[in-house]
């Protein structure tokens, strides 16, 4: 039917089932939620309904005979924004990517008009999502590696053995937590790492300094964690990281997750010490949404130019000399330009300076 041809709209009630029949067959583009939860259609749906309190929206794409629904969230600070997941995912590269592209480019303007700069997708490289993304202005701007170990006792007392302090992440150590972050992440990245003040985590001390801080977020399904740990503890990371475990509840009973920037490779061989074993590999993609500019509402000329014809007056005779007050003229010399003035010497200030 042409009338819905290229449609995409915010999900409502009648949806549901579409979002049912789909979340099985997604493609979760954010590590985070993808590896703490699933797809569900009713969260989806209520998400849409009050999104400006939860950061979610979710959007239907009809194009081309072809349904997709994608799903996004604004970070708490809302300068980017995350595309959580798109259903379906693309089975082959033969296969029209229209919709898509519309579901990717209605996502990015949604998040745009909320003040989002940035939009970012964490995908393989494997997947012909990947290259639908980068049709969509999508470009890599870094590389992670997902490590997974299942669920399991730790050690309660490992924490003990730690030359540090390991402390639950709180706005005071925020300031702390960005110079670590700044001092060991690129720039071209920073700006979709640094961890804002409502984040949750652990940060490791050591003689006052911050050495260490690991991202946590916890779901039905796993437990995540973003490390980010200075290589001057590199022999107790092993210990940072099965201390922060143990202070995590739920990973007792669900497995745990860590994703590993390319720039901090160097964990790969702590992780394997302690049974974690490599999930997947992805890219980080970001894509930059432009700003809208308000248009200025600007009064009609030909007022502007009757009231300042009314206003000018005729010029005065010049007289040849610049224009100073009386009251300066006798002590003010001008040199070049009215804009340098200085003294002319006198007697007194001469006598003065003599004396």
């Amino acid at each position: 039917m042409p009338g819905i041809q290229n449609h995409t709209r915010s999900i409502k009630i009648v949806d549901i089932p579409l979002v049912t029949r789909l979340r099985g067959c997604a493609v979760m583009l954010d590590s985070e939620v993808g590896f703490t939860r699933e797809p569900n259609a009713h969260d989806a749906l209520l998400s849409s309904l009050i999104w400006w309190q939860s950061g979610l929206q979710t959007l239907v794409t009809r194009a081309e005979e072809q349904e997709v629904v994608g799903q996004f969230r604004l970070t708490p600070h809302k300068k980017y924004a995350r595309i959580v997941y798109i259903a379906p995912g693309k089975d082959s590269e033969d296969i029209d990517e229209t919709p898509w592209l519309h579901v990717l480019d209605a996502m990015a303007s949604e998040a745009g008009k909320h003040g989002a700069h940035l939009m970012t997708a964490e995908v393989d490289e494997d997947l012909p999502l990947f290259k639908t993304l980068r049709r969509a202005g999508y470009a890599v701007y870094a590389r992670q590696e997902i490590w997974r170990r299942d669920a399991q006792t730790p050690d309660a007392h490992v924490e003990a053995q730690l030359p540090g302090d390991l402390f639950e992440f709180s706005s005071d150590d925020w300031h702390d937590v960005n110079i670590l972050y700044c001092n060991l992440t690129p720039r071209l990245i920073q700006q979709i790492v640094l961890p804002t003040k409502d984040d949750t985590g652990f940060v490791y001390r050591k003689n006052g300094r911050v050495e260490g801080y690991i991202g946590v977020r916890e779901g039905k399904q796993g437990v995540f964690l973003s490390p980010c740990l200075h290589p001057d503890i590199y022999h107790e990371t092993n210990l940072v990281i099965e201390a922060t475990i143990a202070r995590i509840p739920r990973a007792v009973k669900v497995p745990v997750f860590v994703g590993v920037r390319r720039y901090q490779e160097w964990l790969d061989e702590m992780l394997v010490e302690q049974d974690f074993a490599l999930h997947s590999q992805q890219a980080v993609m970001v894509k930059h949404i432009a700003a809208g500019v308000r248009p200025t509402a600007f009064p009609r000329l030909e007022h502007r130019l009757d009231a300042a014809v009314n206003s000018v007056r005729p010029p005065t005779e010049s007289t040849g000399e610049p224009l100073v007050h009386q009251s300066c003229r006798s002590e003010i010399e001008l040199y070049g330009t009215a804009d340098y003035r200085r003294p002319r010497p006198t007697q007194g200030n001469i006598a003065g300076r003599v004396n």
